[in-house]
C-alpha cells in the first residue's frame, strides 16, 4: 500500500513559518540587497528543514505519524512546479529505498537538521545557503552494520515574493561536488581530465561478490580508516581545500593515504607518474580522479578488484558518473561489516560510512572502479 501523498510534510511544516520573520512583499521588492535578520534566517532553515527531511524519511522503514499529515496551504508553500519536483524526488527515493532493501540494507531512523550560512534578499528574490548535517541509523539486518552513516551537503535555496505578501520556495539547488547524498536525485558531476594513462578495469557491483580478503600489505589500513573519520566533516587546516575547484574527494583521500604510509614521488607536477603535496603546490595526482588511477596503477601501489564488494578497509573507490571514461569521483573503505559489505568515508560531499550498497543503488548505470591499496 502506498503512503498518503508525501507534499503533507512540507505543508505541516511551512504554513505560516515565514510570517513576521520575512519581510512583507511590498519591502521585499525594493531594489538594494539586504541580508536577512535572525528570525528570517531561522524560518528559512525550517523550510529547508522541512524538504530536507520529508526526503530522508522516505528512505526510513519506520517513518513517524507526523510525516503522514494532511496538507495545509498559508504564507509559505512550495510553488507549484518545485512541489512536483519533489513528488517526483521522492518517488525515486522510493525505488532507492526498494533497491537497498534487494542488496540487504534498510535504515530504521534518521535525523536532519539544517544551519543557514547566509541570506540575501533583493527585490522580490530570497537566496539562501544552508548546510544540512543528516544522520541515518542502519537496520541490523546482517547484524554486523555500523551503527550510523551521516553526511554534510549544501544546499542554496531560491524563494520569491508575491504580491499578496506570501512566499513561495521556488528551488533547491546543490552546491556541492561530487555524488549526491543518499536522500537527493543523482546528477552528473563534473568531468575530470582528459588525457590519458593505464587504464583502469571496472568493477562488478553484484552481490554476493567472490571473496578477496586483504591480507598483509606495507602500509597502515587503521591509520587511513582513523585519519579519514577524523577528518570527513572538519577539515585538517594542514592541508587547501579544493570544494570550489573541481572539488576535494581525491585531495581527502590522498591524505588519508598518506597517513597510512604513501610516500612522496617526486617530480614534474603535471606529470602523472608522481605524487606529492608541499606548503605551495601539488601533483596532478593528488587531486585528479583520473591522475591519481593513472598513478597508482603506473607505480602498482595498487591493483583493481573485480567487485565492489571486495573492498577492504584503506582500499579505495572511484565512480565514472556517466560513463564516458573520465573519473568523477574518489572515496576511501574505513569500515568493512563481518558479512562483507564495504563502508565509504569521503569529501564532497562530506560523507561518512556510506555503504557500498547505497551507492550502487542510488547509481546503477555508473561505472565504478575499485582499487585493492
Amino acid at each position: 500500500m502506498k503512503p498518503p501523498t508525501r507534499r503533507s510534510t512540507i505543508g505541516a511544516v511551512l504554513t505560516g513559518c515565514l510570517s513576521a520573520a520575512l519581510l512583507p512583499a511590498s519591502a521585499a521588492h525594493a531594489a538594494e540587497v539586504r541580508t536577512a535578520d535572525s528570525a528570517t534566517a531561522e524560518s528559512f532553515a525550517r523550510i529547508a528543514d522541512a524538504v530536507l527531511t520529508e526526503r530522508t524519511e522516505t528512505l526510513v522503514n519506520t517513518r513517524s505519524a507526523k510525516h503522514l499529515a494532511p496538507r495545509h496551504s498559508g504564507t509559505v508553500r512550495l510553488s507549484k512546479r518545485l512541489a512536483r519536483a519533489e513528488d517526483t524526488a521522492l518517488s525515486s527515493l522510493e525505488t532507492r529505498k526498494d533497491r537497498l532493501a534487494s542488496l540487504g540494507e534498510a535504515y530504521t531512523g534518521a535525523d536532519t537538521r539544517v544551519r543557514v550560512g547566509s541570506t540575501r534578499v533583493r527585490g522580490g528574490k530570497a537566496t539562501v545557503r544552508v548546510t544540512e548535517t543528516t544522520t541515518l541509523t542502519y537496520q541490523k539486518i546482517r547484524g554486523d552494520e555500523p551503527a550510523t552513516t551521516g553526511f554534510q551537503a549544501h544546499h542554496e535555496l531560491s524563494l520569491t515574493a508575491g504580491p499578496d505578501g506570501t512566499w513561495q520556495l521556488t528551488g533547491i539547488r546543490p552546491t556541492d561536488e561530487g555524488p549526491r547524498p543518499v536522500n537527493a536525485p543523482a546528477e552528473k558531476a563534473a568531468v575530470a581530465s582528459a588525457a590519458s594513462g593505464p587504464n583502469a578495469t571496472p568493477a562488478a557491483t553484484s552481490w554476493p561478490s567472490p571473496s578477496r580478503p586483504k591480507t598483509g600489505g606495507s602500509y597502515n589500513y587503521a591509520a587511513m580508516a582513523t585519519y579519514a573519520e577524523k577528518y570527513w566533516s572538519n577539515y585538517n587546516p594542514a592541508y587547501r581545500r579544493f570544494n570550489d575547484v573541481g572539488g576535494d574527494c581525491t585531495n581527502f583521500v590522498s591524505q588519508a593515504l598518506k597517513a597510512g604510509g604513501w610516500k612522496h614521488d617526486s617530480g614534474l607536477y603535471s606529470d602523472y607518474r608522481n605524487w606529492w603535496y608541499d606548503s605551495s603546490n601539488q601533483t596532478m595526482s593528488w587531486v585528479g580522479a583520473d591522475d591519481w588511477s593513472w598513478f597508482t596503477l603506473s607505480s602498482k601501489r595498487a591493483t583493481n578488484l573485480s567487485n565492489v564488494y571486495q573492498l577492504g578497509v584503506g582500499d579505495v573507490l572511484q565512480m565514472d558518473f556517466d560513463r564516458d571514461g573520465a573519473k568523477d569521483h574518489s572515496m576511501i573503505t574505513t569500515y568493512r561489516s563481518r558479512s562483507g559489505v564495504p563502508y565509504l568515508t569521503y569529501h564532497s560531499t562530506n560523507t561518512y560510512r556510506k555503504s557500498v550498497a547505497s551507492i550502487v543503488a542510488s547509481y546503477p548505470r555508473s561505472l565504478y572502479y575499485a582499487y585493492r591499496t
